[in-house]
C-alpha cells in the first residue's frame, strides 16, 4: 500500500459498510462480453495482466488494486455488480488476475477482494436487492461506482452511486466517498 493511500485525508473519515463496483469501463477498460475472446490466460505471475485468444489485454485500471487492498485492510465489504452477458468469463478474469496483496511481495487473485458478486444481465436494482438480501447491509451504507448514468436508478433504494468516466482511480474513489458522506450526513 502506498503512503498516499494510507494518509489520504478523505479516506480517513466515515466509510460505507459496502463498496460495490461495476466491472466494464469501471474497473477495466473494455466490455468483457464483446472485446474479449476466450480463452483468457495469464503469463506466469504477470501482475494485473491477462490476454485473450487474440492478444487483447485485460487488467484493472492502474490504481484499482491499491483501492481494493485499502478496502480489504479496512474490513469494508466489497461487491461487484455487472450486467454483462459473459458472467462466467468475468468471474474467470477476476479469478486469474493477480494483484499485489497485503505483503510487499504478496500476489493474490483479484477475486479474493470481492465478498459478493452479482454478475449477470439485468437491472442493477436486481443486483442490489440481491446484495442487500445476502449481506443484510442497509442500502444507505452502500457506495456504488459505475460508468453508466442509467444505473443511478439504484439511488431509489438508498444506495449512493458515483458516476465514473475513464475508470476508477484515487480521485474518483475520493469523490465517491465525498458524495456518500454528503448524502448520508457523515
Amino acid at each position: 500500500m502506498s503512503p498516499s493511500a494510507l494518509s489520504s485525508s478523505e479516506s480517513a473519515g466515515h466509510m460505507p459498510k459496502l463498496v460495490c463496483f461495476d466491472l466494464d469501463y469501471t474497473l477495466w477498460d473494455l466490455w468483457i462480453d464483446t472485446h474479449i475472446t476466450p480463452p483468457i490466460r495469464r503469463k506466469g505471475d504477470a501482475v494485473n495482466s491477462l490476454q485473450d485468444r487474440h492478444g487483447t489485454e485485460l487488467g484493472f485500471y492502474a490504481q484499482v488494486p491499491e483501492i481494493l487492498s485499502e478496502l480489504k485492510r479496512r474490513d469494508i465489504h466489497v461487491a461487484a455488480a455487472s450486467r454483462t452477458h459473459a458472467p462466467d468469463l468475468a468471474r474467470e478474469a477476476l479469478g486469474l488476475l493477480l494483484v499485489p496483496g497485503q505483503g510487499k511481495d504478496d500476489l493474490v487473485k483479484a477475486v479474493t477482494f470481492f465478498q459478493t458478486m452479482e454478475i449477470y444481465p439485468g437491472s442493477k436494482l436486481r443486483h442490489f436487492k440481491s446484495i442487500h438480501k445476502k449481506t443484510g447491509i442497509a442500502y444507505s451504507e452502500m457506495l456504488f461506482f459505475d460508468d453508466e448514468a442509467r444505473n443511478k436508478e439504484v439511488e431509489s433504494l438508498g444506495v449512493t452511486m458515483c458516476l465514473v468516466r475513464n475508470g476508477v482511480d484515487r480521485k474518483v474513489f475520493e469523490r465517491g466517498l465525498a458524495e456518500w458522506r454528503k448524502r448520508n450526513g457523515k
